[in-house]
């Protein structure tokens, strides 16, 4: 029976990194990489650009823009107080609580953002191809298709590069 995705497990991220270059090298196609901790040069060399900096960044300004907007509006338009003899327009008095508000604004925007982007919610089920992803193993996952070199030269590419294990299998979502 022909599975629908071909697993590569690797015991270390060294041999994740060479052999994701030479995939790379070969043109083959990669659907996912696993891994149990970030690796930003996984993510290079499989070609995948985050713009997830840049919207925090927005999100902070927006967020510190309009404190600052409120905090101005509140204290000296709406409601100015003049408590021993201080301006009504004490900008030092704003910037520590611009700066934690614009920390909490940032933080829970890229939350909502980085949720909604991977479409995370609760219930969802996931697809996770092999569990000890989660523990120690990397995995990388390929779509076999017609595009993939014979199932023989890709494990023994693959094997070259540091997989401890290869395998077939249909990935289904886990609930």
């Amino acid at each position: 029976m022909t599975s629908q995705y071909i697993i590569s497990v690797f015991d270390d991220e060294g041999a994740l990194l060479k052999a994701l270059k030479r995939l790379k090298k070969e043109k083959i196609t990669i659907e996912e990489i696993f891994t149990p901790f970030p690796i930003h040069e996984a993510f290079d060399a499989i070609g995948r650009k985050s713009n997830f900096t840049i919207a925090a960044f927005l999100f902070g300004f927006a967020g510190a823009l309009s404190v600052l907007a409120f905090l101005q509006y509140t204290a000296v338009y709406d409601w100015p107080i003049n408590y021993g003899g201080k301006p009504t327009n004490a900008f030092p008095s704003f910037i520590i609580v611009t700066i934690v508000l614009t920390i909490l604004i940032t933080t829970l925007a890229s939350l909502f953002t980085f949720s909604a982007r991977a479409r995370i919610y609760p219930g969802k089920s996931f697809v996770l191809p092999d569990l000890r992803a989660m523990d120690d193993k990397f995995i990388i996952v390929l779509r076999n298709s017609g595009a993939l070199p014979a199932m023989s030269d890709l494990d023994k590419m693959l094997r070259e590069e540091g997989a401890t294990e290869i395998y077939q299998k249909d990935l289904q979502p886990l609930i």
